[in-house]
């Protein structure tokens, strides 16, 4: 026992960063050189399950806690965040918008022939419909099938009904049990090297390093529109609220949250990590609190490109004839969709049979597209999430920033 508590204190003790470059490593270098050692890709399938199972739960209780505990006044803070979480991702769907028309994509997909079906069968009004009955969904089944937009409807609710009526006593319960899920949360991302290694070599040995040129120009499209974001069009929109220079607060959230949310691929994992990070910047515990779970679930600005930008390749690849007015309607469609996107990874991908049936694009086609999201979501993915991750504390930051600012606190 002594020796497993040495050697698990000798582990921790090296830099997560360090651990999950060295796990990267060794994934790409086994992927190459042993690609029929299958057994090596069940490290990353655990972790990408584990994260699966806590992060639904933790988002849940962290929801209910921080409403229950919350104070008075922050109202008009949270419908500050909630526009610019909202507006960000909708400048982030009209990027990849512009970005597909300046740099239009094709993939390889089969039966290309047969597969546009017509009109579109995808509309606005069914966007809504479907995002309100999924928030009105059974929590416990949200819960299960990580149903965020569920969970974090049903968690405010849950959280107001316990700051109304229950005592502190049964609050505090609430609390503890809070700050254990986040415990638990972080023994998993300790782990995130192994996870991290079986993912990369389950990639590279299955497509080896192709995956970067077959689709590179896919890939730059995608990191280039999510880069524009995170570097131009978020701090902009953080000086617009702000008039203070936002590059030394988005350069911390990237280092502090960004690069963990990198290498996890999950918004709602990175959660601990983005509270620690408003905790150091000496924000409103009663604010983030609430925010940063939030955040995870509605703050999508790379699931947005994500989306649309697959689902204008798919289109051009059939030769399907897109107006810019489409097109950003299909932004709008993204950012909705975005919204709702799970918090772990990959979960993006799973909504662009969605957005591709607003082009009236059948189904096997669609999936064909999603097949090659998780290709190359060795590098999607991570910048995806890193995007999104790191904007949740960045904005948080914003949002506290322009309510002091207005109220002659800054």
């Amino acid at each position: 026992m002594n020796i497993f508590k040495k050697l698990l204190k000798s582990y921790t003790s090296v830099s997560l960063m360090l651990r999950i470059l060295i796990g990267l490593a060794i994934g790409t270098i086994l992927g190459l050189t042993l690609p029929g050692w299958s057994g090596i890709g069940i490290l990353g399938r655990i972790f990408v399950s584990a994260l699966k199972g806590i992060a639904p739960v933790l988002v849940a209780v962290l929801v209910i806690s921080s409403i229950a505990k919350a104070g008075k006044g922050l109202g008009r803070r949270f419908t500050t965040l909630i526009a610019i979480y909202i507006l960000s991702t909708f400048i982030a769907a009209v990027c990849a918008v512009v970005g597909s028309f300046l740099f239009p994509v094709t993939l390889q997909l089969d039966g290309v022939a047969t597969a546009a079906t017509g009109d579109a069968a995808g509309s606005l009004g069914e966007v809504f419909t479907n995002l309100l009955t999924s928030m009105v969904g059974n929590p416990v089944a949200a819960v299960a099938n990580a149903n965020y937009i569920a969970i974090l409807f049903w968690s405010i609710v849950l959280g107001i009904a316990l700051k109304t009526m229950a005592s502190k006593a049964t609050v505090q319960v609430v609390h503890d049990l809070s700050d254990v899920v986040s415990k638990v949360v972080k023994w998993v991302i300790q782990f995130a090297p192994f996870g991290i290694l079986g993912l990369v070599f389950t990639t590279v040995s299955e497509n080896g390093l192709s995956v970067f040129t077959t689709y590179g120009h896919l890939l730059l499209l995608l990191v280039g529109c999510m880069l524009a974001n995170a570097f131009i069009f978020n701090p902009l929109l953080s000086f617009i609220l702000t008039r203070r220079n936002p590059y030394p607060l988005l350069f911390t959230c990237l280092k502090e949250s960004g690069l963990q949310a990198f290498f996890t691929r999950s918004s709602a994992a990175n959660i601990p990590i983005n509270m620690s990070l408003c905790k150091k910047m000496g924000l409103d515990e009663d604010f983030y609190s609430v925010s940063i779970p939030l955040g995870a679930t509605i703050n999508m600005d790379g699931a947005a490109v994500t989306i649309t930008v697959f689902s204008l390749a798919v289109a051009h690849t059939l030769g399907i004839d897109v107006t810019f007015g489409s097109a950003l309607f299909l932004g709008i469609i993204a950012t909705l969709g975005a919204c709702g996107a799970s918090g772990v990874a990959g979960g993006s991908l799973l909504l662009i049979p969605m957005a591709c049936s607003f082009f009236g694009i059948g189904n096997d086609i669609a999936m064909q597209a999603v097949a090659i999201g998780f290709i190359i979501g060795v590098v999607q993915d991570s910048v995806e999430t890193a995007l999104n991750s790191s904007g949740d504390a960045f904005f948080t930051a914003t949002a506290e920033y322009y309510d002091k600012k207005k109220n002659g606190q800054l």
